[in-house]
Formats: C-alpha cells, structure tokens, sequence
C-alpha cells in the first residue's frame, strides 16, 4: 500500500469512477444485459480498470456481467500464478488464454526493433476470437486519456493520418465492440491508485522494457508540453471530440469539389462592416465606383 493519506485516496477513487462512468455513458459503452470481457494484462492500467468496473457494477442502473480475461505469451520467466491468484481472491469469473506469440515476435522481428505492433495484432486477434467463444458482447481495453492522445500524435508523426484510439469501436469484421473505460481518465490517477492498492504488476519483458520506442519519444514530448501548460491533453482530447471535417483536408470526410457560392438571399452584415474603408483600384474601371456605401474611392 501507498502512503496515499486516506482523505486523498477516497477523492481519488471517485475521481476515476465517475470519470468511467461518464465515458460509459457518454459513449453507450455498456448497456443492459451486456458480458463485458475484461482483458487484463497484469500491468496498472487494465488491474484499475476490473476494480473500478466491479464497484460500478455494484450500483449501475443496468445489470451486465465482467469476465476477466490474460493472455499468457508465454514469454520466458512469466509469473503464471500471478493473475490466478489475484482473481480467485475476487472470486470473478476468468480464464487465461495461453498462446505462445513470444516466439513468433522473437522469430519476425529482428533484435533491437520494435515489437509492438505485431505483438497487439496477435494478442488482438486470439481476443477477439475467445470473445465469441465465451459469448462477450463487449471487449474491455485499459487504455487511458494519456495512451488516446500519444496514440493521434504516433500515427499523425509516424503514420501521417489523423486517427486515434476510439472509446468504442466496432472491429473491421464487425464481430466485436471494443471499449475503453478510461478514456476519461488520466495516467497519473491510474498511477497513484494502483500504488495505492499494490495490485501484482506483471512487467512485459517482450517490448515494455524496448529503449526509444516511437510511443515513448511522444510520450516525452507531451510530457514536456504539460510542464509548460497542465491542461495541454485535456485540450487535445476536447479538440478530438470537436472536429469540424470542413475546416480539415481530407476530401473523403468532406465534399470540396461540390463547394458552390449562394448569393439568391440578402447578405448579413459583416463584423466591423459598417466602419469606414477607402479603396485604391487599377487597371479597369471600378464597379466600385457606383455603390453608394463606398466613403471614398481614389483612380490609380
């Protein structure tokens, strides 16, 4: 345990439930009758995510069940007592997947680079598959507020595409709905609370411990810029949830072909437009020089 003082901790708690419950609602993320499958990594993020979901769910306005869910990768020295243990503890239902991926992302991926990506691919795909096998209707991501906003600039710097990480998402098969809980919440509270509780943290030793991975240099920089402004992610992850496709460039989101000008109806006055102006015409005639509201009007 943390020597979180307890007035602190209780703020803090329901701090992080009623950000998730917001998200939640917000989002229409879990609804009556739903089999939330929780995927548990062993890592602070997806053990805050099952306490915080098990207390909602205890005063929810619908019934849904959890049903917590590892995937062993079976990497060399990975503690497969761990999660048993802390889940028979709860007394939730659970099952963990063992399927030896380390091995395939060692065999692809050469030394030194990074393995992310193909390591979340096949951890994504055996999921998604067990979430039809054990009848889930909703697959439970830890991702925070933090891991969406790191995750637009990653593909915005390396990917050259504005995209992030949704708080609900259909799968490309359409066969699953992915949430994420905490979208609302940030890492630094995920941080102190699981201290707090001294959860068992797993490491990754597959690509946890990777030096100059592209998430950390952004990381890094987001860091810096919160130094400078507190409030910096919280005003990108607005801006995510405000996006205007017209003011953008992207002409699958938005016709600019079609942009046409409408002037049938009578003009509204522009700001400031009534002040007074002069202006300096050359070449041609002015057509200016026949409206009334033209306070001056000098030939070049």
């Amino acid at each position: 345990m943390s020597s979180l003082p307890k007035l602190e901790f209780n703020k803090l708690q329901k701090r992080l439930r009623r950000h998730t419950g917001q998200a939640i609602e917000d989002y229409k993320m879990i609804e009556e009758g739903d089999r939330v499958m929780v995927c548990l990594s062993g890592g602070k993020d997806s053990y805050t995510m099952l306490d915080i979901l098990m207390n909602l769910q205890k005063s929810a306005p619908v019934k849904f069940e959890l049903v917590a869910v590892n995937m062993d990768q079976k990497q060399p020295g990975y503690p497969e007592h761990v999660l048993p243990e802390y889940l028979d503890a709860l007394g939730i239902e659970y099952y963990i997947v063992n399927k030896d991926t380390y091995s395939i992302v060692k065999q692809k991926i050469p030394e030194g680079k990074t393995t992310c990506g193909l390591c979340s691919r096949l951890r994504r795909g055996t999921l998604y598959a067990f979430a039809e096998e054990i009848g889930a209707t909703k697959i439970a991501l830890g991702h925070h507020k933090d891991d969406i906003v790191q995750t637009l600039f990653l593909n915005m710097f390396y990917g050259s595409r504005i995209s992030g990480m949704p708080p609900k998402l259909l799968s490309d098969d359409k066969r699953n709905i992915i949430i994420r809980p905490l979208a609302y919440c940030r890492e630094s509270d995920i941080e102190a609370f699981a201290a707090h509780k001294a959860f068992p943290i797993i490491p990754c030793n597959l690509c946890g411990s990777q030096e100059n991975l592209q998430r950390q240099n952004i990381r890094k920089m987001l860091m810096d810029w919160e130094k400078a402004d507190g409030s910096r992610i919280e005003k990108i992850f607005s801006s995510m949830q405000n996006i205007a496709p017209s003011q953008m460039a992207d002409t699958n989101l938005f016709d600019f072909a079609s942009l046409t000008i409408d002037r049938s109806g009578e003009r509204k006055e522009y700001e400031f437009g009534d002040s007074t102006q002069t202006i300096d015409a050359g070449g041609v005639p002015s057509p200016l020089s026949s409206r009334s509201d033209v306070i001056e009007l000098v030939q070049l």
